[in-house]
Order: C-alpha cells, then structure tokens, then sequence
C-alpha cells in the first residue's frame, strides 16, 4: 500500500488547526500531448506553524473530519 504525498503551495489559513493547500497535477491531453495544469485544493491538518504561501509537503492519513484526510509533513524550502 502507498501513501499518497503531494508537494503544494498554502492557500488558506483561517481554519482552526486546517489549512487548503493548491496542488498542481499536471496531465498529458490525450491527442494533442500537450501537458495541462489541473490544480486541485486539499484540505490537510498540521500540528506546526505553517505561513500563507508557503510550500509544504503533505501526506495521506486517516480521516480527521469529512473533508479533511491529509497532514502537513514538513515544510519544504524554496531554492
């Protein structure tokens, strides 16, 4: 069994111990090959301190609520 980990940018911080993370999915269209971005929105929990904008690491776990069923990893650093 794998977890799932995404690497994505800080949305939204105004939830209580939750945070939305924007996490690009690139696709390759099926004719054209071209690659399209898909972003999608996950709602993750984190028990560190997590600044808006940031880009954070998160992970599958069990489900703390009904939308929410990742968790912040770690932080990852800009270059």
């Amino acid at each position: 069994m794998s977890v799932k980990k995404y690497v994505g940018k800080v949305v939204s911080t105004k939830m209580q111990s939750t945070i939305v993370v924007a996490v690009e999915l690139p696709k390759k269209h099926p004719i054209y090959n071209k690659l399209i971005k898909n972003t999608k929105r996950l709602k993750a929990h984190y028990d560190i301190p997590v600044e808006l904008g940031a880009m954070v690491e998160i992970i599958e776990t069990k489900p703390y609520s009904k939308q929410v069923a990742f968790k912040v990893a770690r932080e990852v650093k800009e270059n």
